[in-house]
């Protein structure tokens, strides 16, 4: 929570470049910085739909926040680029992208006579477009190099980040409606709201999230398999006692949905040099947390800095997370490949000039004899010890499957109101196909 409700010390703490006699200052200015967006329209060129135009009032606002800016300076695909070099765009990108559906679905649902008021539609609006404001530096790879303490996800982080965007609206009664509207927002994405439907529409295996993330993934890879027709699934959207729908004439599209996503995983999101690179830079992260906390100096941001420590203040987790994005790591990667250490810098040598891990699939576990003489070879090799020797491999499962049955079911509408899952619906996919899990097992080394 924002310290004592003094909002402009905390604009000036976390995102500010003020100094403290400059306070007053600073608080006129964000006051009309406010003012001003508020008079505002923006009209976004997107090039997978085209057109997109931000409203006025609470979610042009949101869009303006420093938290949600920071998505720019965060790839959606993380390390995509490394296979796919037009896979540059960002986190905000397909937030906004994904806004733009949450916008087109419910006039959808209006048409049909759906009950959805103004505040409703602006809250669930904004609760897509701060769906992933949490994601750290590369998408996940953040979180599975142990960078978050305890249990603590991107999630977590997404919706501290939520309540403190509507304390933020709390503070100017100017703006109408801006704390009730995030109130609505994050209950919607907590699913705690009685629409139900509102929340599926954000999370769940046929959302507006996966609909714009396949759409975008797939034009900026130039993966054509990845493309779905979004707006005809959003056309075919309706509402039954409750929960979200698709009507009957709309399956075959939902099919092109699923294949599509399944195609996308393995063709992009779990592209064996993709999870190399991954699997390069989550070495590089543990390596330079270990160096940090046995007291060797390592250039990094103070934010980096703060995670890469064991004994941060928890407090201030929020304040160095808003200011952390993709180039904290990449300038600091830069300058470790001069590091001392000769794991840290071999690592980030390999990174910077992509000589990455190489896949070899595996038809069993690595035994304890071959990952003692994987030990052995790196540890003559770069002259380290065989426990450092173990930075320079690792063994991982991909996995995915393409729909889950213990997850909300993707339900098709048919003309005489009955309701089923696509799984027993569909004539060209079944549920043992829908939820068969494939796993390939790689080793990785360099």
């Amino acid at each position: 929570m924002i310290p004592n409700n003094d909002y402009s010390s905390y604009f000036l703490l976390n995102f500010g470049c003020f100094k403290k006699k400059s306070y007053l200052c600073a608080s006129f200015l964000i006051k009309n910085v406010f003012a001003t967006m508020t008079k505002t329209r923006k009209i976004i060129n997107d090039p997978v739909f085209g057109f997109l135009s931000i409203p006025d009032g609470v979610l042009f606002q949101i869009l303006q926040h420093p938290y949600v800016q920071r998505l720019n300076r965060i790839r959606q695909l993380g390390l995509s680029f490394f296979v796919y070099p037009g896979a540059m765009h960002s986190r905000f990108l397909h937030s906004l992208g994904a806004m733009h559906l949450m916008h087109e679905a419910i006039t959808s649902l209006r048409e049909k006579g759906v009950d959805i008021s103004e505040n409703e539609a602006t809250a669930a609006m904004a609760a897509i477009l701060l769906h992933d404001v949490g994601h750290g530096p590369f998408s996940h790879v953040f979180e599975e190099a142990g960078m978050l303490s305890g249990d603590m996800s991107h999630e977590d982080i997404s919706l501290m980040m939520m309540e403190q965007i509507r304390d933020w609206f709390d503070l100017y009664n100017d703006i109408p409606n801006g704390k009730e509207i995030m109130d609505l927002a994050i209950a919607i994405f907590k699913d705690e709201y009685s629409k139900h439907f509102l929340h599926q529409l954000i999370s769940s295996q046929l959302d507006v999230d996966r609909l714009d993330y396949l759409c975008r993934d797939s034009f900026f890879c130039g993966v054509t398999e990845g493309s779905v027709a979004s707006a005809r699934i959003l056309k075919m959207m309706n509402v039954k006692d409750g929960r979200l729908v698709v009507e009957a004439k709309g399956i075959y599209s939902v099919e092109k949905f699923l294949v599509a996503r399944r195609l996308m995983y393995w063709q992009v999101y779990l592209h064996h040099t993709s999870v190399a690179a991954e699997q390069v830079l989550i070495r590089i992260l543990k390596r330079a947390k270990y160096l940090y906390n046995s007291g060797l100096h390592l250039f990094c941001s103070p934010a980096l800095g703060y995670f890469l420590s064991n004994d941060s203040d928890q407090c201030d987790l929020l304040k160095y997370y808003a200011q952390l994005d993709d180039s904290d790591l990449l300038s600091a990667i830069k300058v470790w490949i001069n590091c001392e250490d000769k794991v840290l810098s071999q690592l980030c040598q390999c990174f910077t000039n992509r000589q990455l891990f190489k896949g070899k699939l595996l038809d069993a576990p690595l035994t304890p004899a071959e990952r003692e003489a994987l030990c052995q070879q790196y540890a003559q090799r770069f002259g380290v010890s065989t426990a450092e020797a173990e930075y320079f491999f690792v063994e991982h499962i991909s996995t995915s499957n393409t729909y889950s049955e213990k997850g909300e079911a993707i339900d098709i509408l048919y003309k005489d109101g009955s309701v089923r899952d696509i799984a027993d619906a569909s004539e060209m996919l079944n549920m043992e196909t829908l939820t068969y899990k494939p796993q390939k097992r790689y080793l990785f080394k360099l």
